[in-house]
């Protein structure tokens, strides 16, 4: 690592609800770009969360275990306050596809014009996980499908738990 005033350091915010294999391959790739990358849980109160924040921060610290560069956080503010709070310069946001892509230059030409010395940095999932999504996990899980080769084993059990109650 390089000292602490160069170090290059990146968040990756989402809802996380839950952490997805999709998720997990951009938190890895983009580990191995940055310094520090935190991974920051928020609160989308648009969304209907199956997991608290707290759940989605536990299982987040289980996959991520084998990252020392990888801090796992929540907050409750715009984006871009809280990536200025971090010291960050830097925002990783994944792109499925390109429906992704129109939403993700919203939010990027939106922070930049609140911010503009941080930058989004865009990173294209690994392309078998290009049509996963939390909801399309959560609707799976759901109905007693299979979500195995979807999502991490420990989020796995988390989503049987979540749904055998």
């Amino acid at each position: 690592m390089t000292n602490k005033q160069n170090m290059m350091v990146a968040v990756y915010p989402g809802s996380f609800d839950p952490v997805t294999n999709g998720h997990l391959d951009i938190i890895r790739r983009a580990s191995n770009v940055f310094d520090k990358l935190i991974v920051a849980v928020l609160n989308n109160a648009s969304k209907n969360p199956l997991f608290t924040i707290e759940e989605r921060k536990q299982l987040l610290l289980e996959v991520t275990k084998d990252l020392p560069n990888v801090e796992i956080d929540s907050f409750l503010d715009l984006t871009i306050n809280y990536v200025k709070q971090k010291n960050a310069r830097l925002i990783v946001r994944g792109l499925r596809a390109i429906s992704d892509f129109e939403w993700e230059l919203q939010l990027a030409s939106t922070n930049s014009k609140l911010c503009p010395e941080i930058e989004t940095f865009f990173m294209m999932t690994s392309p078998q996980y290009s049509f996963l999504s939390s909801s399309i996990v959560k609707e799976i899980a759901r109905y007693r499908g299979t979500v195995h080769d979807l999502v991490p084993s420990v989020v796995e059990k988390a989503l049987r738990s979540k749904y055998s109650k």
